[in-house]
């Protein structure tokens, strides 16, 4: 699939907004402590995707009803859906100045019901003329996303002939109606019926 920039300018991939707030000092201080361990860009995003990945929980596997949609919230209180989380990683991306955006998949129950709208994160190293799209959901029996640059080991590879979808779009802020039911639910299980199934 080939992934298309919504926006021409990389820049976009690199600006803060409400979400992706990574000028907020608790992300700032968070990616600096990731960085001092690292050598280099490549080696810096795999430190931070694995730590969205392992030391985030995905609210629905620890059980947790907060609902978080802020980058640094979500960095804070170490909570979040798939969406959250990819804003984290997003942010924590972006404040080392590595071009980052947000991309969907549409998925769907086995038997073909309960359609979600799944978030990931694309990035784009120096140097090299593609992005990458990688998923920081949290690995669980069944689901064990790695991070990789030139394979995709998503947390599920879509099934097109059970009418799911990778969108090729990259965005470089969260989908308005996503962001929208984030901020709206007041606990995840609101959010699971406010989210949207498809773009």
């Amino acid at each position: 699939m080939e992934l298309i920039q919504e926006s021409p300018d990389l820049n976009a991939y690199l600006a803060a907004d409400e979400a992706i707030d990574h000028q907020h000092p608790y992300v700032a201080e968070t990616a600096q402590r990731l960085g001092a361990g690292t050598s280099d860009a490549y080696t810096y995003a795999e430190a931070a995707f694995t730590f969205v990945r392992d030391a985030i929980p995905h609210s629905a596997d620890s059980g947790n009803p907060l609902v978080t949609w802020r980058a640094s919230d979500v960095l804070a209180t170490r909570n979040g859906i798939c969406h959250a989380k990819s804003h984290a990683l997003a942010a924590l991306l972006r404040a080392a100045g590595i071009p980052a955006a947000l991309c969907y998949q549409r998925l769907l129950d086995d038997d073909g019901s309960a359609p979600m709208l799944h978030g990931l994160v694309a990035l784009r190293l120096p140097g090299r003329d593609r992005w990458a799209r990688v998923d920081a959901r949290g690995n669980k029996p069944g689901v064990d996303a790695r991070f990789s640059l030139d394979h995709e080991r998503l947390a599920w590879p879509v099934r097109p002939a059970s009418g799911e979808a990778d969108y090729p779009v990259l965005y470089a802020a969260p989908r308005p109606e996503v962001l929208a039911a984030l901020r709206r639910a007041r606990d995840r299980q609101e959010l699971w019926e406010m989210l949207p199934g498809a773009l």
